[in-house]
């Protein structure tokens, strides 16, 4: 199934309805736009929050002016978002502590984010083939870093992925204003550095980050993010060449993910996990310690997870998380599922309030834009905090 399809259907299964809470947003907004200078930039960042939370279908300029009942224009929304000169980092910052504080956070989530767009105007929109949404399509691609736990999840920090098209365009790159540190990434370049960037400026908590890795490079993404000392669980291929250490398997050639795992079936253990859908209530899970080629010198292990009825593990992941411990399993099954938490909150909140529908063409107007939907996203999860414990993963 591709990454649409899954949203397209998680949003239908689990629609967003629970009214924001005033309280919940008036706080949200006076914590995260008080590092802007001016009164009025205060005012129309609280506007365009409740805007993007309370317009009904598109997420326009003007419809977003017209639910202000007047105290905001359109053209003044629109130069606020695409041509002031705010920063969008202090508020991304001021987010995400807000949101450790109100709910503790268990990992961070790195997601890749896909925007089909159907002109080639829109900042960082190329056409070619993109690996998350399975096709060829014209798109804008980026990342989102996201804090999560199990009881809901919020983006954080975003990072938007430049093609060479866009790199190696003078003329593209001056009128979108792209910063000329900006250089061509891949997925997993854009992942690690997104990650980095909000480990190093945010001032939060250390926490595992998490990171399905089965379309990028897995060596260069181990190399980068450990280089940030947090712990790492990626997801990676089924065909995936490991060394196990000596020990775990005879021989010293590289073997593919799912071989280590068909050897080490005796090592299951069953996970109990907090899940009421039928046969869903245990997992099956396997450590194997490997290496990795590329990062030799790096402990990590390889885990299983198997469905109670598969023969077959379901996923494959990495981890220098602590695998023997009493409970280490079960953690790690619980962090696991926070890519599924991440995925569930993107289709029916992140989407709803117009992440993806931005059409200018300034790269800074992007930022801000994605700034003030996580902004709107943090309020509407946070109003149902009580609620989100019935969540099922």
């Amino acid at each position: 199934m591709t990454a649409s399809v899954r949203e397209t259907e998680l949003h239908r299964l689990t629609p967003w309805t629970t009214p924001v809470d005033d309280t919940t947003l008036n706080e949200l907004c006076t914590d995260l736009f008080a590092c802007l200078p001016r009164g009025d930039q205060r005012a129309k960042g609280a506007l365009y929050v409740r805007g993007l939370l309370r317009a009904h279908g598109r997420k326009s300029i003007r419809k977003l002016a017209s639910v202000s009942g007047g105290q905001v224009s359109e053209q003044s929304l629109h130069h606020f978002v695409s041509s002031s000169t705010w920063d969008w980092s202090p508020i991304r910052a001021a987010l995400a502590r807000h949101v450790a504080r109100a709910v503790p956070v268990h990992a961070f989530v790195v997601r890749p984010m896909v925007t089909p767009k159907a002109g080639a105007h829109s900042v960082g929109v190329d056409r070619g083939f993109s690996a998350e949404a399975g096709q060829v399509l014209s798109a804008q691609h980026a990342v989102g870093v996201w804090a999560a736990s199990d009881e809901l999840s919020c983006p954080v920090n975003w990072r938007l992925r430049l093609s060479e098209n866009w790199i190696s365009d003078d003329e593209r790159r001056n009128r979108a204003a792209i910063p000329d540190d900006h250089d061509v990434e891949t997925t997993g370049d854009c992942a690690v550095s997104a990650y980095l960037d909000t480990m190093e400026f945010f001032g939060l908590p250390v926490r595992p980050v998490v990171f399905d890795a089965r379309r990028a490079d897995p060596a260069a993404v181990v190399r980068g993010l450990i280089r940030s000392g947090r712990p790492v669980l990626i997801r990676v291929r089924a065909a995936l060449p490991l060394f196990p250490v000596q020990g775990s398997r005879p021989g010293s050639g590289p073997v593919e993910a799912r071989q280590v795992m068909a050897a080490a079936r005796n090592l299951r253990r069953p996970v109990h996990v907090p899940d009421p859908r039928p046969n869903r209530a245990m997992a099956l899970l396997a450590a194997v310690p490997v290496r990795l080629h590329g990062v030799a010198h790096h402990d990590l292990a390889l885990v299983g997870e198997w469905e109670a009825a598969g023969h077959a593990p379901s996923a494959y992941w990495l981890t220098d998380l602590p695998t023997t411990t009493p409970g280490a399993l079960a953690t790690l099954n619980s962090l696991t599922r926070l890519v599924d938490r991440v995925d569930h909150d993107f289709a029916r909140v992140t989407d709803t309030v117009g992440i993806r529908e931005y059409s200018g063409r300034s790269y800074d107007g992007w930022h801000r834009h994605v700034t003030l939907a996580s902004a709107a996203h943090a309020a509407a999860v946070l109003s149902e905090v009580p609620l989100a414990r019935g969540y099922s993963g």
